[in-house]
């Protein structure tokens, strides 16, 4: 079986409803936490004067950061986002942003972490695509929900990871393993689009679900 949409299968129906209420939103959150330091850190960095209009334009930066550390705060003064890097370019010429050993880290409304890490991070001018690429890595610590309910951790994992924000959807033409607890699913490529609601996974699919624990009985 070359192709599968995990939407579509009846595997799916096996897991618990926790996991398809979290499933539905958790890639949008991942890819507004990408978009949250790169827009930030694109409007933030200086301006230079323009460039002569004989000059044939070329691909090639008009100014670096080098180990740098950038943090975003809310109105409230509380922390919203961090990012890292060992060295950022920004090209003039399609207002584009790349990030040597980027590390993306946000913290949301009820204080839970997202981080996402890659070996070089692609961002456009206003935020609205960020690609990861090199050991990619989307990972969202365990937490709770606004009503206490207890969240597993959630990671995406490849070499690739394109996130379309504005569209809502996210993909890779490559590899990718998708974990929630000790739940997995893999597949050749992937594909979400928060429109539709719908997970892809293509090529050579494989699902890993453990059971859950027995809960406890009431004592007669």
């Amino acid at each position: 079986m070359s192709t599968a949409s995990i939407a579509r299968r009846p595997l799916l129906s096996r897991l618990p409803r926790a996991w398809d209420r979290v499933s539905i939103y958790l890639p949008l959150l991942l890819m507004g936490a990408l978009a949250l330091g790169t827009y930030w850190l694109v409007r933030n960095t200086p301006v230079f004067g323009n460039v002569e209009a004989t000059r044939p334009v070329e691909h090639k930066p008009d100014y670096y950061m080098r180990n740098f550390n950038i943090k975003s705060y809310d109105d409230a003064g509380l922390l919203k986002s961090e990012i890292f890097g060992t060295e950022m370019r920004h090209y003039p010429d399609d207002d584009t942003l790349e990030i040597n050993q980027g590390r993306i880290r946000s913290i949301d409304a009820i204080g839970r972490v997202t981080t996402s890490t890659a070996k070089l991070v692609l961002t456009n001018g206003d935020g609205s695509e960020v690609q990861l690429i090199g050991d990619a890595l989307i990972v969202r610590e365990a937490g709770k929900d606004a009503a206490g309910q207890a969240l597993p951790p959630m990671e995406f994992r490849g070499e690739f990871l394109h996130a379309f924000v504005n569209e809502e959807r996210l993909k890779s033409h490559k590899p990718v393993v998708m974990t929630r607890g000790n739940d997995r699913f893999s597949g050749n490529e992937f594909a979400y689009n928060h429109l539709d609601g719908v997970v892809d996974f293509k090529g050579r699919v494989r699902a890993l679900l453990q059971p859950q624990a027995a809960r406890k009985l009431p004592a007669p």
